[in-house]
């Protein structure tokens, strides 16, 4: 019995392993802190021939993509793969545009990228941008030093455990150094959470978005209502029990997202 124990324990450490490394992300705060405590070697993304430019990016989301999205990242480069998180050369007779937000926001980026190919610079904020008391940390490394024209953005299953008052205090805060930027901002509401979620608790995405709508009216800013445009076809798109979606429906929240950039620079005269 002793020397077929061994080998079962083996065969189980490698299936726990690889269910480990399949999983999409980090649900939380909590699973990232997780995340970054698991003891392991750190992967090295070859830069040779990059621009100064382009080293500069990938050196700012080795720093800050951390010890579960910088391997995962790494991987798809090597082979070959479109990310999110993919360098954005500007062409500078387009306007720029900035994405900040969380997996859900990182899961429509390429479909957004790819809507508004050959009519806009979509950028992404180097992480999962996670809680309002992250993007206050964070935020001014997300911006950078360029000039934004539109920045859409979204704060809130992250902080489905935040006390509504701090919730509301560092979003408005959030909102008053994004305004600084001269931007045209867009507020995304988050998605729904379906129902008999093992991690998220149903309902939680209403109740950031009633704290956020008042705020972004307070400050007249546009909002991207993607939870009321995605629930109808929630049971479609979204995987069961889960907030994150299938492919077609970041595709098709992607569709949304990139309609209301368009919208915005138009009113810029972009």
């Amino acid at each position: 019995m002793k020397m077929q124990w061994v080998p079962m324990a083996s065969i189980l450490l490698a299936l726990c392993i690889a269910i480990a490394w399949a999983a999409d992300e980090p649900s939380n705060e909590k699973e990232l802190k997780g995340a970054k405590k698991k003891p392991a070697e750190k992967p090295a993304l070859s830069t040779e021939g990059m621009s100064a430019e382009q080293k500069a990016w990938e050196k700012t989301l080795e720093e800050n993509l951390g010890s579960f999205y910088w391997p995962r990242y790494v991987e798809a480069k090597k082979k070959g793969r479109e990310t999110a998180w993919d360098y954005v050369k500007d062409d500078p007779a387009l306007p720029r545009v900035l994405l900040i937000g969380d997996s859900i926001s990182r899961g429509y980026t390429v479909p957004v990228r790819h809507e508004l190919a050959g009519k806009v610079n979509v950028h992404r904020a180097p992480a999962n941008c996670g809680s309002t008391a992250l993007g206050l940390k964070k935020l001014d490394l997300w911006l950078g030093d360029g000039k934004w024209d539109v920045i859409h953005f979204n704060f809130g299953i992250h902080d489905r455990n935040t006390p509504p008052k701090d919730y509301a205090e560092r979003l408005e805060k959030i909102v008053e150094r994004l305004k600084a930027t001269g931007a045209t901002l867009i507020w995304a509401s988050s998605t729904p959470i379906p129902p008999n979620s093992d991690k998220y608790e149903e309902g939680s995405s209403v109740r950031t978005n009633r704290i956020a709508e008042e705020i972004m009216k307070k400050h007249g800013i546009a909002i991207d209502d993607l939870y009321s445009f995605i629930k109808p076809d929630l049971a479609r798109y979204q995987n069961p029990k889960d907030c994150h979606f299938k492919g077609e429906g970041y595709r098709r929240l992607g569709k949304q997202v990139a309609a209301k950039i368009l919208d915005a620079l138009k009113a810029r005269g972009k």
